[in-house]
């Protein structure tokens, strides 16, 4: 990608990043990606430790998974369902490890041992944009998954489609799972980049429910028109 493609929009505000690593020259390096400011994506805040930015707002997290000699995994669920969108910056590449974050709701995996700096802000401006991005590690994860064939949809993924699938608009969703819209759209973007990586691409709404049925993610039963509370009668049973 060119240098041209990342200038922001005329009078927009840059892209906002918090960064949680404990090495200093990574921190160093990150930073000197985004080049001296104004520009299309701004380092607002760094820390060691999840705890050093949290009450920060940014668009993005760009989190290590090894802090002081602690695999993080296991925060990557909660940061997520928390509203944030989180990137792994790792240089634990194994494909099992990706497929972990992933299926917890990480946005994308940047391994920092081909990752160049073009493609780092690329991958950083999709997910702030809630578009879908699959990176290298992404990729090799997906194509070495021996699980069964059919996509490994998260809880959150699961949930956020069949809500989705019941007429419910993508703010009802939200307001239904008390997340954000921007995590919903995001929930079902995620599925269907996991569809299209494993050669079933569903670029409709019924494509996807007809792929997610087909698979026994979603039960066809369970596919029912949503009524929301404030349409019922008083008649109707609440």
């Amino acid at each position: 990608m060119g240098q041209q493609h990342l200038a922001t929009e005329p009078g927009g505000e840059p892209v906002t990043v918090a960064l949680v690593e404990d090495h200093q020259v990574v921190v160093d390096g990150v930073r000197s990606w985004f080049g001296p400011t104004p520009g299309p994506v701004a380092l607002v805040a760094q820390g060691p430790t999840i705890e050093a930015v949290q009450g920060v707002t940014a668009d993005v997290l760009l989190l290590d998974l090894n802090l002081n000699g602690t695999m993080v995994i296991d925060r990557v669920s909660e940061l997520c369902q928390g509203g944030q969108r989180v990137i792994v910056f790792s240089e634990h590449e194994e494909p099992e490890t990706v497929r972990a974050v992933l299926d917890a709701g990480a946005s994308a995996f940047i391994g920092k041992g081909r990752a160049t700096r073009e493609s780092c802000l690329e991958t950083i401006m999709e997910v702030a944009a809630d578009r879908p991005t699959v990176t290298p590690p992404m990729a090799q994860a997906i194509a070495t998954d021996e699980r069964p064939h059919r996509p490994q949809l998260s809880d959150k993924e699961r949930e956020a489609l069949l809500f989705w699938f019941q007429s419910m608009s993508k703010a009802s969703v939200a307001a239904r799972m008390g997340i954000k819209e921007r995590t919903v759209r995001q929930y079902i973007d995620r599925a269907r980049v996991k569809y299209a990586a494993a050669g079933r691409p569903a670029p409709t709404k019924e494509k996807l429910l007809v792929c997610a049925i087909q698979d026994g993610l979603i039960q066809p039963d369970e596919v029912t028109i949503y009524t929301s509370l404030a349409a019922r009668t008083p008649q109707e049973p609440r």
